[in-house]
């Protein structure tokens, strides 16, 4: 019954989320249709009604783009509220990285999220450490900056584009404060508000969001997974491997393996997790196979088990996240061992060398050479 209950809330938390972009939508919906009939008075030429649609859109982009930063910028300003210390800030694939000190540029592209601020947390103390400020910070600041476009909407010139601009603000800021805070699990990530309950309901999961946060710091840093330290990379309980933080743990042992070319564990372990129920991730899962499918390949490349990785869904996620090193990796591997298509081939490597330039952790690409060259020799032999 406790599978029951778990599917009960699990399905719960689809309905509550399914309703309130629903009732977002129908209510924005209302208000945007008087809204454009005011912006687009009778009397206006055409040309000047294509002008004003243009603007509208540009606007309604401009607008979601400024929440995203301020909903970054807030999760910052909640760790650091926090004791955290800054490892990273992503706005889409643009990304700026804390790396000796200093800030530099980077590109880090991952389908499904708008941006990303990795913080490193402070230390735990009987297990625990500060949790809801910096999970929850995003969405308090889209909310608070929408409340204050409130008094400008009411002041701005009736029909202009400072009142369109505040309408938008406090529109956009309500869908991504309560869309980021109202807990939601959803088929490729969970939220903000999802992880803080998460977090508060068990110390596991407390201990995983710390784990995976210092992994990212140590990455930053240039360390690659196989030179962490060991007890970080302990696969959890199938049990535990329900609550979605955890489950990141249970990805990063396996990643871990692979990186110390232990793939017959890693392929081991990434069979079991796959076929246990788990709080497992969209991507993560997409990840996962996609190494299962790189390990096929250079060990016994079988094409019915390689068929088997290779469906048209994860074909579809490998091509959303064509510019991801273990993604290009796996795709070499496949023009290779599969196709034997050296031109395309070729053009995978072209992929991954552009990739290699501008990605946050240099060490993981070293990595993916590694298994590059394997794929390689394999080719050869």
């Amino acid at each position: 019954s406790m599978a029951k209950e778990k599917k009960k809330s699990k399905i719960g938390s689809h309905v509550i989320a399914i309703a309130f972009f629903m009732v977002m939508g129908f209510v924005l919906g209302l208000l945007i249709a008087p809204f454009i009939e005011w912006q687009l008075p009778d009397g206006i030429s055409s040309g000047e009604k294509l002008l004003r649609i243009g603007a509208m859109l540009l606007l309604l982009y401009f607008s979601w783009f400024i929440h995203i930063v301020i909903h970054e910028s807030g999760h910052l300003i909640g760790g650091l509220l926090s004791g955290y210390t800054f490892s990273s800030f992503r706005i889409g694939s643009f990304m700026l990285l804390k790396e000796n000190g200093k800030l530099v540029s980077k590109r880090l592209k991952i389908a499904g999220t708008g941006g990303q601020c990795l913080m490193a947390p402070p230390e735990m103390v009987d297990g625990k450490f500060p949790v809801v400020l910096y999970n929850m910070g995003g969405s308090v600041m889209n909310l608070l900056v929408s409340l204050l476009f409130v008094p400008v909407l009411i002041a701005a010139p009736k029909g202009g584009f400072l009142a369109l601009f505040s309408f938008l603000m406090i529109g956009m800021g309500i869908i991504s404060g309560l869309g980021n805070g109202i807990p939601l699990h959803t088929k490729t990530v969970d939220n903000d508000g999802y992880n803080a309950i998460s977090l508060g309901k068990s110390k596991d999961a407390m201990q995983a969001f710390w784990l995976q946060m210092k992994m990212n710091e140590q990455l930053s840093k240039g360390l690659r997974l196989k030179d962490m330290p060991d007890e970080w990379f302990q696969m959890p309980s199938d049990e535990a491997m329900k609550n979605n933080l955890v489950a990141a743990i249970g990805v990063s042992v396996c990643n871990r393996l692979m990186d110390q070319h232990r793939f017959e564990e890693a392929d081991a372990q990434m069979a079991h997790i796959l076929s246990i129920e788990s709080g497992m991730i969209g991507l993560h899962r997409n990840l996962v196979i996609c190494d299962r499918l790189y390990y096929e390949l250079i060990h016994e490349n079988r094409p019915d088990v390689v068929a088997s990785f290779y469906t048209k869904e994860q074909q579809k996620f490998m091509k959303a996240m064509r510019t991801f090193p273990s993604v290009i990796r796996t795709e070499y591997a496949y023009a290779l061992l599969v196709e034997k298509d050296q031109g395309k081939a070729v053009k995978a490597m072209e992929a991954f060398e552009k990739v290699a330039k501008t990605y946050p952790y240099p060490n993981d690409i070293n990595s993916e050479r590694e298994l590059i060259q394997i794929a390689e020799d394999k080719a050869a032999a």
